[in-house]
């Protein structure tokens, strides 16, 4: 636009970025976030060279996990927008204003993709790509490490974007209804005969152009992109009113059957917010497609068949992070301190609704992965053992540090690496028995169950020690 309506929107998008992330993160707190990325990023990169993984399956498990890490951007600035909402207050988000604002629809999205592009390229994937060339580069002089860390941002950036622009346009089809969802089904079962068929689906995506810079490559990738973002224009209305409905004041039966008010209003939240418990399935479902990938990709590592039930039990307990980030997304605790409820009986109302979705919608996706990958009775027990246990002390550890904030973990440096630590130290163990030891033994069985009761028992322990620290701290704040 020749008046500079579009770019000053541009800006002020990106100081909306900030400014949410100094809301919930304390200002100045996540500085120091891209440098512990960096170091992260290299320190796993370095650790999977050592272990004789080829740089070209680093390279491509990275673009992997980032067109994940797309997706799931995607899902939280539009499915939980009204979990914003409540948080923060009676705000405005620049990319749901097109109907105050003198830009269009599309023009407003369009920005959105690319301020969301710009600032976690920057943020994210400029200290991921410098970290990990560095990591797997070896012996390689600066040149190729100067060549190789621009064109690995960039193929990540792309495929970013690929990512989000993918769940825009899912949540645009959605809301279609059944042409809607036919045009959605449409990609996924070309995808998918394409690759049974043999097709190549990596010439398509960013990291094909990562792997010869082609001018094919480039233009079926700028096509990919282009296409999705043009369904996404098309389809997504990011200011459409949500249809009025009517809600059965179903609090008293919910508590009937619960037995906590303040489980019962958690899970309530969630029901009534955009998304409903769908949103706590999609991260789930986000995570099971990771596990399944990361074992696909350790079996080739390796040579050796993973576990099903001790792999995909022990990560699938991490969901037990975001379900506890959706039972306290619309949530202040001063919001609790107009009626008679103690700190203590808050943080035990969400204990109990987090026991009743958490490990539930775990073990649904868990037994998912046996019907599919199979596995024997004794590792399916252990695994669904696990996966309780893993889930009850990421729970216990999330309280322990951020009480009611899990957010603070994203950007708060200290806090990450704190946390990052507490899962890593029995985690790991457990992941290298279930990815690269093949058959298990009984013995080894019986100490991964054991291991499982231990975390369980010293999550619950971490959450009851959390308690009166932040009774006090809330009642003075």
């Amino acid at each position: 636009m020749s008046d500079g309506r579009a770019r000053r929107v541009f800006v002020e998008m990106l100081r909306e970025e900030w400014r949410l992330h100094s809301r919930l993160f304390r200002g100045s707190h996540f500085s120091l976030f891209p440098v512990f990325i960096c170091l992260l990023a290299g320190a796993a990169a370095k650790l999977l060279a050592v272990t004789g993984t080829e740089p070209k399956t680093v390279f491509a498990g990275l673009h992997a996990l980032v067109f994940v890490f797309g997706l799931h951007t995607g899902s939280i600035g539009f499915v939980g927008r009204d979990a914003l909402r409540n948080l923060l207050g009676d705000v405005t988000l620049l990319v749901f204003s097109a109907r105050t604002l003198p830009l269009s629809q599309n023009t407003l999205l369009g920005l959105f993709v690319v301020k969301d592009s710009v600032y976690y390229a920057v943020l994210f994937l400029l200290p991921i790509s410098l970290g990990t060339v560095l990591a797997v580069s070896g012996a390689a002089g600066p040149l190729l490490v100067a060549e190789t860390v621009p064109l690995l941002w960039t193929t990540l950036a792309l495929t970013f974007v690929l990512g989000m622009g993918t769940t825009i346009a899912a949540l645009g089809l959605a809301g279609r209804g059944v042409p809607g969802l036919a045009l959605l089904a449409a990609p996924l079962v070309t995808v998918g005969a394409a690759l049974a068929s043999g097709v190549d689906i990596v010439f398509y995506t960013p990291y094909g152009l990562f792997l010869a810079q082609t001018p094919v490559r480039a233009g079926t990738t700028g096509a990919s992109i282009l296409v999705v973002f043009l369904l996404s224009a098309g389809t997504f209305d990011a200011t459409a009113p949500r249809p009025a409905r009517t809600v059965t004041p179903a609090f008293r039966r919910w508590w009937r059957r619960i037995g906590d008010p303040v489980a019962t209003k958690s899970l309530l939240d969630i029901h009534r917010s955009a998304g409903g418990f769908g949103k706590v399935l999609f991260s789930a479902a986000v995570l099971f497609g990771v596990t399944a990938a990361l074992v696909d990709f350790a079996g080739q590592i390796t040579g050796v068949p993973p576990s099903t039930g001790i792999s995909f039990g022990a990560i699938l307990g991490l969901s037990g992070f975001t379900t506890y980030n959706w039972l306290t997304q619309s949530d202040d605790v001063s919001l609790y301190f107009a009626h008679p409820l103690s700190v203590k009986a808050v943080f035990v109302g969400k204990f109990r609704a987090f026991l009743l979705l958490g490990p539930l919608v775990g073990l649904a996706f868990y037994g998912l992965a046996l019907v599919w990958r199979g596995g024997s009775v004794a590792e399916a027990a252990v695994g669904g053992v696990l996966l309780v246990g893993v889930a009850c002390y990421i729970f216990g550890t999330t309280v322990y540090l951020t009480g009611l904030s899990p957010n603070e973990f994203l950007f708060d440096t200290a806090l990450f690496a704190v946390f990052g630590a507490a899962m890593v130290l029995p985690l790991v163990p457990i992941l290298i028995a279930g990815f690269a030891i093949s058959p298990l033994s009984g013995t080894l069985l019986a100490a991964l169950g054991g291991s499982g009761g231990v975390m369980a028992v010293v999550g619950v322990a971490l959450y009851r020690r959390s308690l009166p620290k932040w009774s006090t701290r809330y009642q003075q704040a």
